[in-house]
């Protein structure tokens, strides 16, 4: 059984394993063996944190009671009006599982629920099973494209996603 639930300050380190896991997975053969694993490292230990700000929501899915797949959403400060999907990441264990897509309707939902008519995201342009994920989950792409920097000093580059909610 999937369950979507709000994190939980005691959710901190799943998260952080969800989002490490699923990091390294789909981004890490952009980058330096020693750059990946210090950012992966680095997506271990954040999530407290961002769950004590409160900024923002944090939904975390669950599969039988182990957490898999994590979404993080707030107004986007790029795109007035659009909220914005900052994160959404399923640990590799959960691929093919559901569970991301249930999360994502869930996701959709919720920022429905909060007065969002549109939400959009960015994913590297060259992670073609996230980009599929985001297709079949309705979002198309805007048509723009810009290079991010993860910390390395060479930008990857991304395009953006958006749909209705």
């Amino acid at each position: 059984m999937i369950e979507v639930r709000p994190a939980r300050p005691e959710d901190g380190d799943a998260l952080g394993e969800i989002h490490a896991a699923s990091w390294e997975a789909s981004h890490a053969p952009f980058f330096q063996t020693e750059f990946a694993a210090q950012a992966a490292e680095s997506r271990r230990t954040r999530w407290h944190e961002r769950i004590a700000e409160g900024t923002g929501t944090i939904l975390l899915a669950e599969l039988d009671g182990r957490p898999l797949a994590l979404s993080f959403t707030r107004p986007s400060p790029t795109r007035p009006g659009l909220a914005e999907l900052f994160a959404f990441y399923c640990h590799p264990d959960g691929w093919g599982s559901g569970t991301a897509a249930t999360l994502m309707t869930e996701t959709l939902h919720r920022l429905r629920d909060d007065g969002f008519a549109r939400v959009h995201l960015w994913t590297l342009r060259d992670t073609p099973q996230s980009r599929r994920f985001y297709t079949k989950c309705g979002f198309v792409e805007s048509g723009a494209t810009r290079p991010f920097d993860y910390g390395d000093g060479n930008p990857v580059d991304q395009v953006e996603y958006e749909r209705t909610c």
